[in-house]
C-alpha cells in the first residue's frame, strides 16, 4: 500500500475518486458522495485507532451525477448532515479510510476525494459503463484525477471464517492476479454469477468500474502483492496510463 500510494502521490492529483464497497449500500443505485466533507474513524489495535478527515471534490461529484443522470445510469447523490459546510460530513467506511489514509495521511498529499458506491443490484455493464463515465468527465476536467477501486476479493477462503469455505475462492482470486498479470481485467468480469456468489469477493463491482475506466483512457496493470492473511484474499495493483 505503501508503494501504490507513491505511486499516487508522484501523480500530484487534484482528486481521488475511489469508489467503496462499503460505504452507502443503495439498492439498485450507483451512489455519488456530494458531501463537502468525509470523516472517520478505524479502530486498529486495543485502545487505538486512525482518524481521517478529506475535503470532498464537489463541483466535480455533482458534475458526474449529471453526466452518468444524462446516459441514462441509475445514480443517486447522496449529502449528510447539512447542505454545506463544516456539517456536510458524510461517515468515512473503512473500504474509504484505509486505502485514503496511505494516499492522504502517509505521503501528505493534499487532494480532494470523490467518494462513489457501486451497486450489486444492477446488471454489471451498468457499473462499467459507469467507469467509462467518470474516465471521460476526468478527461474533460483540468488538472489530474486518480481512481481506486478499493475492495478485498474473496472471502470464502477459510472454513473459520464467517462465509465458510469453497474452492471458487482460490479460482476467483486466480483470475484476478492473472488479469492484472497479463493486462486482462475484462476478464474478471465475464467470471459466472456462481463462482462469484460461492466465493463472495468485495472487489467485482469496482472492477467493472475499473474496466470501464480502463476502455476509455489506455492503462497498464501491475500487480504489487497477493496474500490471503485470513479468509478473504487480498491485491494490491497499479493502473497506471500509458504514454500516448
Amino acid at each position: 500500500m505503501r508503494i501504490l500510494a507513491l505511486e499516487v502521490a508522484k501523480a500530484r492529483p487534484d482528486t481521488v475518486i475511489i469508489a467503496s464497497p462499503h460505504s452507502l449500500r443503495l439498492f439498485r443505485r450507483i451512489g455519488i458522495i456530494t458531501a463537502e466533507n468525509s470523516s472517520g474513524t478505524l479502530a486498529t489495535l486495543p485502545n487505538r485507532s486512525v482518524k481521517l478527515k478529506a475535503k470532498c471534490d464537489v463541483v466535480f461529484a455533482k458534475r458526474l451525477l449529471r453526466v452518468a443522470e444524462m446516459r441514462g445510469l441509475p445514480v443517486v447523490g447522496a449529502n449528510y448532515g447539512t447542505s454545506e459546510g463544516k456539517g456536510s460530513d458524510m461517515p468515512m467506511d473503512w473500504g474509504t479510510l484505509i486505502p485514503l489514509w496511505f494516499i492522504l495521511k502517509e505521503t501528505g498529499l493534499k487532494a480532494k476525494v470523490v467518494i462513489v458506491t457501486p451497486s450489486r443490484e444492477i446488471a454489471l455493464g451498468q457499473n462499467v459503463l459507469f467507469g467509462q463515465t467518470v474516465a471521460r468527465l476526468a478527461r474533460r476536467t483540468p488538472g489530474t484525477q486518480v481512481f481506486v477501486a478499493s475492495a478485498d476479493q474473496a472471502h470464502t477462503h477459510s472454513k473459520t471464517g464467517p462465509y465458510g469455505f469453497s474452492r471458487d475462492a482460490s479460482k476467483y482470486d486466480g483470475t484476478v492476479v492473472r488479469a492484472i498479470r497479463e493486462n486482462r481485467l475484462r476478464d474478471v468480469i465475464r467470471l459466472g454469477p456462481r463462482m462469484v456468489e460461492r466465493a463472495k469477493p468485495d472487489s467485482l463491482w469496482q472492477i467493472a468500474m475499473l474496466v470501464g475506466a480502463m476502455g476509455t483512457v489506455g492503462m497498464r496493470s501491475e500487480l504489487l502483492s497477493y496474500e490471503v492473511p485470513t479468509y478473504y484474499g487480498m491485491i494490491c495493483a497499479t493502473f497506471a496510463r500509458m504514454q500516448n
